[in-house]
């Protein structure tokens, strides 16, 4: 994630809507508490996916790796009124922090909140998804894209994080790592894809945004 200047990226931060109280402590918490805490959305990309889903006012939203909750909490601004969000992850250590901050924020009776594997998970919903945000293990990128996008409505919108991959993505993939390889692939699959319309944001780790048609 080093590969977008830090200078531009603290601009960006300072002239984008700051993050809330709750929020900001959140960060704190997950980054004094938790391995890998740059799995974090953050400020700047949590601010867009608060954005976008106050655009679209999804009534129903899945977001594919919950981690601490910080993505879940800025998505569940935009719901629509009697929305609810459904996330999961495979990590249950972080239950407790993710649903205690779902408590504070207040959005606790709008969150479904499944701890276990994805590919399980999700073939068990039904439901018409408005927006998708995918943000976990990145082999199962194709796999979870392939599995969600019947259960999108029409016009809505899927979310993919950390595309880019610090960079990674756009050197001799021949030489890379199985996790570069898959976003790669993904990437590829997505663009090709006439399902969907995408664009790809060089925004923190790369944000693929995909549009049902």
């Amino acid at each position: 994630m080093d590969f977008i200047d830090q200078k531009v990226n603290e601009y960006a931060e300072e002239h984008s809507k700051p993050e809330s109280d709750l929020l900001a402590r959140l960060n704190r918490e997950t980054y004094t508490k938790v391995l890998a805490p740059r799995m974090l959305s953050g400020h700047l990309q949590g601010r867009i996916l608060a954005m976008l889903a106050k655009m679209l006012q999804p009534k129903h939203i899945l977001e594919i790796g919950t981690y601490t909750g910080y993505s879940a909490i800025c998505l569940a601004e935009g719901l629509a009124p009697e929305g609810k969000i459904y996330t999961m992850d495979i990590n249950e250590e972080l239950e407790d922090i993710a649903r205690r901050y779902f408590e504070e924020a207040g959005i606790a009776p709008q969150v479904d909140f499944r701890i276990g594997n994805a590919l399980e998970i999700i073939p068990t919903l039904e439901v018409t998804f408005d927006l998708v945000f995918i943000d976990a293990d990145k082999i199962n990128y194709a796999n979870y894209f392939d599995m969600v996008i019947d259960k999108v409505a029409k016009n809505g919108i899927i979310i993919a994080d950390n595309v880019l991959w610090s960079g990674k993505v756009a050197k001799e993939i021949s030489k890379q790592d199985k996790d570069t390889l898959a976003l790669d692939h993904f990437n590829k699959k997505v663009h090709a894809d006439e399902r969907v319309e995408n664009v790809l944001f060089p925004v923190r780790d790369g944000l693929m945004v995909l549009r049902k048609k």
